[in-house]
């Protein structure tokens, strides 16, 4: 068999299973980088990807992306796939906290950096550190100016949340609604809210529309929607227009989608929180980076990036219609 056909079905393999390189052939002297997303099927995922990739390509190594699929078993594969072929760095988007443990210790035993990035896994896992937003830090200032622009309104908050079990979606939500307690108490001596019910969207914008679908018939009186991500507040907003429903104030506590910042300069959706995707991922490249080439790295167990509440105050700051998120 010729070299040239041998180097075919390898990368053939690779691409089966989801591995895509950016180059056919790696360099001997580059060091190699991967990244394990769970999914790519998402503007977020893919502009972490991107960004990812665009980082490590310009500190000089070379990159292979592994898509899960949202299989997490698949996920497991891919990370040992990823370290017989050498990786010095793995970034990964953990499919869940939990069962991703196993591969990234193995990933760590056999001498690679491991950064973990966006979702959460278990702490007692062997990796350098996550690298996400702070959900507590960004709900405090989402919940801040909920009440400022609110004031002393009753809360009535229809809730939209990604999947059950998820800790992500918890911790978002749970930041949201303790910065609305707080800011409320601080200002008036007492907190009004009702969570007058829960819908699970899936993340997606079609999930959002559905779940808010529901929400609306079965509550007359909501004057809130949080949501976990701008996306699922997307498709509520449509859910929200298509019933006529008036006087509903829209909250993310994430992401900073370009869509959502379109509207909250229109002054027709009311704020999200800055979980940028292309901050997080060059962030986690950086660190994995510095590790590899042994450099010093002091790096807590999770490493935040800057919170920001995004309104239309400050929205210019941050819209770029031009992104890929």
């Amino acid at each position: 068999m010729s070299r040239l056909m041998q180097k075919l079905l390898c990368a053939a393999t690779f691409a089966a299973a989801g591995i895509l390189a950016t180059s056919p052939a790696f360099a001997a002297d580059k060091m190699k980088v991967g990244i394990s997303m769970k999914v790519l099927n998402a503007p977020y995922f893919a502009a972490a990807m991107e960004s990812a990739k665009a980082r490590a390509t310009e500190m000089g190594a070379d990159v292979i992306v592994s898509d899960a699929q949202g299989k997490m078993g698949k996920q497991i594969s891919d990370v040992e796939d990823l370290v017989t072929r050498g990786v010095k760095v793995l970034l990964i988007d953990p499919a869940d906290p939990e069962a991703l443990v196993g591969a990234v210790n193995a990933a760590s035993a056999a001498g690679v950096k491991v950064v973990v990035f966006d979702s959460t896994l278990n702490e007692k896992a062997n990796y350098l550190t996550l690298v996400q937003s702070s959900n507590s830090q960004n709900g405090a200032l989402v919940g801040r100016w909920v009440v400022d622009n609110l004031g002393d309104k009753p809360l009535k908050i229809a809730l939209l949340s990604g999947e059950k079990g998820n800790p992500v979606g918890k911790e978002r939500r749970d930041g949201v609604l303790a910065g609305i307690v707080e800011a409320q108490l601080e200002k008036t001596g007492k907190s009004n809210i009702q969570i007058v019910g829960q819908g699970w969207g899936n993340w997606s914008d079609e999930g959002g529309l559905k779940a808010m679908e529901d929400l609306l018939v079965a509550n007359k009186d909501i004057n809130m929607v949080l949501s976990e991500n701008d996306s699922m507040l997307l498709g509520a907003r449509r859910a929200i227009q298509s019933a006529n429903r008036d006087g509903i104030t829209l909250v993310a506590a994430a992401d900073g989608q370009k869509e959502a910042l379109a509207l909250i300069k229109q002054g027709k959706y009311g704020v999200t929180a800055l979980n940028d995707p292309a901050l997080v991922a060059r962030t986690a490249v950086d660190i994995g980076m510095k590790a590899a080439k042994g450099q010093a790295v002091n790096v807590p167990k999770v490493t935040f990036t800057p919170p920001v509440a995004i309104s239309k105050s400050n929205v210019d700051k941050y819209y770029n219609p031009k992104a890929i998120f």
